[in-house]
């Protein structure tokens, strides 16, 4: 639609409400002959009469009765449109694809930030979907993302940014029945980790989420030995399953104890400075939409609101 039809249709309503030509030219802040010539061009244009001229103003004609309810419908849609606009381009309304890796949303941060953006911003469609490091930096380089929780920290892949967020111990996961579990409750007194060097480690997917895998192994390591790996598992989820059937023991983020698996035990490190699991978000560099800002920028201030905590 043109910009002079809606200011027609916008000078027509003015009309029809004021029932006078001199007081709806007051009302739109212009002057009475003006108005007066666009509303006769107005009904040129459509080839209707739509005022009859009465002595003391105007009335409707039944042409300009059944206009009227539309033009107010275009109008009103108008002004929606320009307002839903101006929230896009502020990034309070639209649609964020969101990425999170399985371990995630067992660190009370995840979920707390997303409400926070969800109650700040409720026009916004947030879809989240689990995925893995390798698959999530490929989604979010094609577009098929627009921003992902990553379980590393990593230097940038190229055309993304990845913003540290925080960091957490790892935690020792071993069968309850093991030796080490202590009474097979829970959170028994820490353990150093070279008490595990003869033990089997479940391993994580290397190709998929090396992070942990990575996290693992150095932390091992930094312990004087070297681990004896066994059954690689593709998720997190199902590494503490094998752990539970008793196939070995593995290292996993504190926060994972919110899985409370039956026939599982979570051991706390001694010295585990060198066990961390970090925890960071990307997007793309060149992403220009206001709600990918308004995201990643909510979650960074959150994070550092955490560490002064």
């Amino acid at each position: 639609m043109e910009l002079r039809h809606l200011r027609h249709l916008r000078y027509f309503v003015a009309v029809a409400e004021e029932g006078h030509i001199t007081r709806a030219a007051e009302r739109l802040g212009i002057q009475q002959p003006p108005l007066s010539h666009q509303i006769r061009a107005l009904e040129r244009e459509l080839e209707v009469q739509l005022f009859r001229r009465l002595p003391r103003g105007v009335e409707l004609t039944e042409a300009g009765r059944s206009f009227l309810g539309d033009a107010r419908a275009a109008l009103a849609r108008v002004v929606q449109g320009v307002e839903a606009a101006r929230r896009a381009a502020r990034g309070e309304q639209g649609h964020l694809r969101l990425a999170l890796p399985p371990t995630a949303p067992f660190h009370p941060f995840v979920p707390q930030v997303i409400r926070a953006f969800r109650e700040a911003w409720p026009l916004v469609s947030v879809t989240m979907e689990e995925s893995l490091r390798t698959e999530t930096l490929e989604r979010l380089r094609g577009g098929q993302l627009d921003v992902a929780f990553l379980r590393a920290s990593i230097a940038a892949p190229e055309g993304l940014v990845v913003h540290p967020l925080l960091d957490e111990p790892m935690v020792a996961a071993l069968p309850s029945r093991h030796p080490l579990a202590g009474n097979g409750g829970g959170h028994d007194a820490s353990m150093p980790l070279r008490a595990l060097a003869g033990e089997t480690f479940i391993a994580y997917a290397r190709d998929q989420g090396p992070a942990l895998y990575e996290a693992m192994i150095a932390a091992c390591l930094q312990a004087g030995f070297s681990p004896r790996l066994g059954q690689e598992a593709p998720r997190i989820s199902t590494a503490l399953s094998l752990v539970a059937t008793g196939f070995g023991v593995t290292l996993v983020p504190a926060s994972m104890r919110r899985m409370a698996l039956e026939g599982v035990t979570y051991r706390d490190l001694e010295g585990a400075a060198g066990a961390k699991a970090f925890l960071s978000i990307a997007a793309r560099r060149d992403d220009a939409s206001a709600t990918v800002r308004q995201f990643v920028a909510l979650v960074r201030r959150a994070a550092r609101d955490d560490a002064q905590r």
